[in-house]
């Protein structure tokens, strides 16, 4: 069974974008290539743990991190359970494979302060560039959407009359997200000068260059990391941080889990829980505040 049947398996039936198409496609590529460099006359149906064994082997010794090991092994894994699934192997041979232990690492969101530095002093052009790299770094907050999810964004889906935003996620999932007053604001200057400048949009798309044309993934990601160096000395600043920002903040301020899940775009609560680490100290305040116990001691 050849591997670009599994991508189009991927690409069909699980809706995966075409980033993580690429990077599947490519992480298997590798494996196949390590089987052949290594003189292992067997197809990719017919390898045993072994042979995957010396691949984890080669990637370590080659400098690659065990985070970078496991994404790799587990797109050979997704590949196994495909063969499976189809019936061309009976047993996969990553079946007993443990993913290898890494340090959980937790980015640091934004504070509020930082945010409120960033939206209200004078660090954004008012020309057609810094409105549309205002716009960008606060509907990523604002909203909490993802990077890919704002690139695809486009004019119909923003409904300025009930103040929500329709927006497509992982596996083409819709969801709808509340915009505040202000962020509605700014993206109607955003639509203004766009409209004033003339362009000429070969798109629909809600996020555009100077010529028209939608805007790259680096883009964005440059933004993001450019102006948050402005008012924070940390050194994690990207877009995910942001989204990171956003569910932290709302849940400092009391928000349900469950709710921040659905703003998300999370399929379970557990992915969620991720950012209740950055809030520990702000829920043991609620909890020494609210609970009847600790009010009867005082």
């Amino acid at each position: 069974m050849s591997i670009a049947a599994f991508i189009e398996y991927l690409a069909l039936e699980k809706k995966c974008s075409p980033h993580t198409l690429t990077a599947y496609e490519t992480n298997i590529e590798a494996f196949s290539a390590f089987m052949k460099k290594e003189q292992h006359e067997i197809s990719l149906e017919e390898v045993s743990y072994g042979e995957i064994r010396s691949w984890i082997v080669f990637l370590i010794d080659s400098g690659n991190s065990k985070r970078t090991v496991n994404r790799k092994i587990s797109a050979l894994r997704s590949y196994y359970k495909f063969l499976l699934r189809i019936g061309t192997i009976s047993v996969s041979p990553l079946k007993e494979h443990k993913a290898l232990k890494v340090e959980s690492k937790v980015a640091l969101p934004f504070s509020q302060e930082e945010l409120k530095q960033l939206f209200t002093q004078d660090l954004f052009s008012e020309d057609y560039q810094g409105v549309l790299k205002r716009t960008i770094i606060q509907l990523l907050y604002y909203t909490g959407m993802r990077r890919s999810e704002l690139i695809a964004l486009q004019e119909g889906d923003v409904d300025f009359s009930s103040g929500l935003v329709k927006v497509l996620g992982k596996r083409n999932k819709e969801r709808l997200l509340p915009l505040m007053p202000e962020m509605a604001s700014q993206l109607k200057i955003l639509l203004r000068e766009q409209k004033e400048l003339n362009m000429d949009k070969e798109s629909p798309y809600l996020f555009v260059n100077e010529k028209g044309k939608k805007l790259t993934s680096t883009f964005v990601y440059d933004t993001v990391k450019s102006y948050l160096g402005k008012v924070s000395t940390k050194t994690k600043r990207s877009p995910h941080v942001l989204r990171h920002s956003f569910a932290t903040h709302l849940l400092d301020q009391g928000a349900d889990l469950n709710a921040i899940k659905d703003l998300l775009g999370h399929s379970s609560v557990a992915a969620t829980q991720h950012y209740t680490h950055s809030s520990m100290a702000k829920i043991q305040e609620v909890y020494q505040k609210a609970h009847p116990r600790e009010k009867e001691d005082k």
